[in-house]
């Protein structure tokens, strides 16, 4: 049997590749009792990636930046953040990023004043070993917006006796993405053009492939509905010569979910209630839904009942987006509103004007449910 290649016969080392912690989002939309869960799970998901890189032996977790939301935080933020690393064995090489950028006196300098030795701030760009022949490039930003690639340096950066170069970035890949992004552009060959056998980057908020050896991490805890694979960190394996092996771990605890359902009638939400709640962690879930479709009154009267005081107290929140869920009144529906006076009277012209082509037909439409529910209501009363 041949003797293996030679990258084959030098140790595997391994790192956690993580971005774009954004400690101290203010999560302004939301309740206050729900923002103070928000914020804190940002902290304890610090805990959940040093024990992730423990388990799998990775001694190195790499944050490729925004590891702050602000470049101005509070004592109590930053505090948390250096705390909570030091609990743990690895060590942290923390990237400033556009939202938590370098500068003379700022907020580096006041995270250095409280790190311990497990901690190593990288706010220039010279290259650091990180083991015997590992080394790390890193790319730091000194503005919030850098018109200039951060990384263009890597393809003359020395790196003397290396067998592996790490680049670490923060910035979009130039071309990608729908957020026309101009600054801090990233060409998508970098990892080539540098003889990268790896480039860790942030910015984008969910884990990206962009190609064997470049990848976005993501945000570790996830923190807006967007349909981009976040909540995760990057355990990678590297060996000299090979691409490395690249494995997603989940991190994060809640779940931002999107949903869009078209609807026909109250016992078809009723089960697609039932299979969203058998296959999600409710009480730590944030759901957007859009509900859309046709149904008499009686049904989108009782599939706004089921939202209101059954799935919405499950979920930890609930964002319902219902304009296009229409509900046309049966005769069933008109018949319990054929009354006599104001109320039958009001019910019948509501009707015609539902069923208008006027800017006033959706608000009959409102109105004419909001009806149905009061007398209801009142029968039952």
């Amino acid at each position: 049997m041949p003797p293996p290649p030679p990258h084959d016969r030098l140790p595997l080392m391994k790192v956690l590749h993580t971005a774009d912690w954004q400690l101290g989002k203010p999560y302004g939309r939301f309740t206050p009792e729900l923002r103070a869960a928000l914020t804190e799970a940002r902290f304890d998901v610090i805990d959940t990636l040093g024990k992730a890189a423990t388990e799998h032996s990775a001694r190195h977790i790499l944050v490729a930046g925004d590891i702050f939301d602000t470049e101005g935080p509070e004592d109590r933020t930053i505090v948390q953040a250096v705390s909570r690393m030091e609990r743990h064995p690895c060590h942290w090489w923390l990237l400033p990023g556009n939202h938590d950028f370098a500068r003379n006196g700022g907020l580096w300098d006041r995270v250095r004043a409280k790190a311990g030795d497990r901690i190593t701030i990288l706010t220039t760009p010279e290259p650091r070993e990180l083991e015997d022949g590992a080394w790390l490039l890193p790319a730091p930003l000194t503005h919030r917006h850098n018109l200039d690639d951060p990384t263009e340096a890597f393809d003359t950066t020395q790196t003397p006796g290396a067998r592996l170069r790490i680049g670490l970035a923060h910035g979009s890949i130039r071309d990608f993405g729908s957020r026309g992004e101009t600054n801090n552009q990233i060409p998508p060959d970098r990892a080539r053009r540098a003889s990268l056998d790896y480039l860790a980057l942030g910015d984008w908020h969910g884990v990206l492939k962009i190609d064997a050896r470049t990848w976005y991490a993501g945000t570790p805890e996830t923190d807006r509905f967007q349909n981009n694979n976040s909540g995760h960190a990057l355990l990678v394996e590297l060996s000299p010569g090979a691409d490395p092996v690249v494995t997603p771990l989940r991190t994060g605890r809640f779940h931002w979910l999107i949903r869009e359902r078209t609807v026909s009638s109250a016992a078809d939400f009723d089960a697609d209630c039932a299979a969203l709640l058998s296959e999600t962690d409710a009480p730590n879930t944030l759901l957007q839904l859009t509900l859309a479709g046709i149904t008499d009154l009686t049904d989108r009267v009782a599939i706004l009942a089921k939202i209101e005081n059954d799935l919405a107290h499950r979920l930890r929140f609930l964002d319902l987006r219902d304009e296009n869920l229409v509900g046309r009144p049966t005769e069933n529906d008109l018949a319990a509103l054929d009354v006599e006076g104001t109320l039958g009277i009001a019910a019948q012209k509501l009707n015609a004007l539902s069923q208008s082509a006027g800017p006033e037909a959706r608000i009959a439409r409102r109105a004419l449910e909001r009806l149905l529910v009061e007398y209801n209501r009142e029968d039952q009363a």
